[in-house]
């Protein structure tokens, strides 16, 4: 039997195994990994000890930025301080909806950017964000709309964007250079679809808005919220600005400082271990995908799957691999999550390359693109967890319409980076 059929019936059978899982309801994670095991059995390596270890680790690194990140924005939520910024907001800038929408795609970008995860947005300052818009006069199924979009394309943003990190891991490409291809489109899209969505908005009902949002401690005021954030920013430009004197740090340590710094400054006593507790809680649906993910892309490896979906799509036009894009990336997000970054985006780029695009620019492009499949069956864990926070009644189909265009426009944004991505290079100087 030659390799490349002992391959493809290695990946049938692999695809068979995780859709029989999804359709007895077993969790994404656990269908990865039945996935990954019947694929070694089916390859003849039994139940490799080895690999099963060495993938559960392959992106340790990456859970350690998503704990110590979201560890950050937990307790600045805690302390009072995303209560305070909303109010401080909304009391200066209610009769001014121009205003009063940027600052809130502001509020939105940052929990995302700084852990990687859209489901932080939602939760951090979606809730609060979403009493703002109700109160504008917006359905709910409309608000939820726009706080799932922007929280994918914070998810996308940089400094931390899961997708970009999971491909450019894969083919051994440094994460950098991805600050502005990342930050230029996810800000754009932002705008766009809140000022599309929210485009009858009428100012807000100032009295009602602020009895649903939380008072902060007396003592929180600015500085406390500033100063964690300068010295996350000072830490990483020094060691960009002092490559050669200045000690690497590392994400997980700078974001681990920062917290500690925000825990410090908190205006009233916090229960550390408790919101360390409920921090792992909070993203353990998240660090199980990916070391079941790492798992099954080593198990791809070793039975030499994924080398032949690498050369399947390398070999394809070019034309037709990125008018595809639109429909392959939120699908495959929507079946494999996260996965779908080193199984899919790992030869895509390998593809761009080849054909002369710009790789990051191109996988800037995608990573925008991806996060869209985050409100598709059969997963649908932040649509559905965007329609719970915001209080949505209406079906589920509802939301998805309202998503449509800002959808598409996002969509095809990305598909532009990736077509003009040569042009683009420019951005990758920072």
């Amino acid at each position: 039997m030659s390799q490349t059929l002992s391959a493809t019936i290695i990946l049938a059978v692999m695809i068979v195994a995780y859709i029989v899982a999804k359709i007895l309801k077993v969790s994404t994670e656990l269908s990865l990994f039945l996935a990954a095991i019947i694929g070694a059995l089916a390859g003849g390596y039994g139940i490799p000890a080895r690999h099963l270890a060495e993938g559960a680790m392959t992106y340790l690194d990456i859970c350690l930025i998503f704990l110590t990140a979201t560890l950050f924005m937990n307790l600045l939520k805690e302390a009072g301080g995303v209560a305070f910024v909303v109010r401080a907001i909304l009391q200066k800038f209610y009769r001014q909806k121009f205003v009063l929408f940027l600052l809130l795609v502001f509020l939105l970008l940052i929990p995302g950017a700084l852990t990687g995860a859209g489901s932080v947005t939602v939760l951090i300052t979606g809730s609060l964000v979403a009493v703002v818009l109700k109160y504008m006069g917006l359905p709910e199924v409309k608000v939820a709309a726009i706080i799932f979009l922007i929280a994918g394309l914070s998810a996308a943003a940089p400094p931390v964007s899961l997708w970009a990190m999971l491909t450019a891991a894969g083919i051994n490409m440094p994460y950098v250079g991805f600050f502005l291809p990342l930050l230029v489109p996810c800000v754009l899209g932002a705008l766009l679809t809140i000022f599309i969505l929210g485009w009858k908005a009428q100012p807000v009902n100032i009295e009602k808005a602020l009895q649903e949002i939380p008072v902060p401690p007396e003592k929180m005021n600015w500085w406390r919220i500033s100063l964690p954030f300068l010295i996350f920013f000072a830490l990483v430009l020094s060691g960009r600005i002092f490559p050669f004197s200045f000690p690497i740090l590392g994400l997980p340590l700078i974001f681990a400082l920062t917290a500690m710094t925000a825990y410090l400054l908190s205006p009233i006593k916090l229960n550390l271990w408790k919101v360390s507790l409920n921090t792992v809680e909070q993203l353990l649906p998240l660090i199980g995908t990916l070391t079941c993910v790492g798992i099954l892309v080593q198990i791809m490896t070793l039975t030499g799957v994924r080398g032949l979906i690498s050369v399947s799509i390398v070999t394809l036009p070019a034309a037709i691999v990125i008018a595809s894009l639109f429909l392959t990336l939120p699908f495959s997000e929507a079946v494999l999550m996260w996965g779908a970054a080193p199984v899919l985006g790992v030869p895509l780029v390998l593809l761009f390359n080849t054909r002369g695009l710009n790789p990051i620019v191109a996988l800037a492009g995608m990573s925008i693109i991806w996060p869209l499949g985050d409100a598709l069956p059969p997963t649908a864990i932040i649509g559905r967890l965007t329609m719970d926070t915001v209080g949505v009644k209406e079906p589920y189909s509802k939301f998805l319409k309202q998503c449509l265009v800002p959808g598409i426009i996002i969509a095809v944004l990305g598909m532009m980076m990736v077509i003009f991505s040569k042009k683009l290079g420019f951005l990758t100087v920072f």
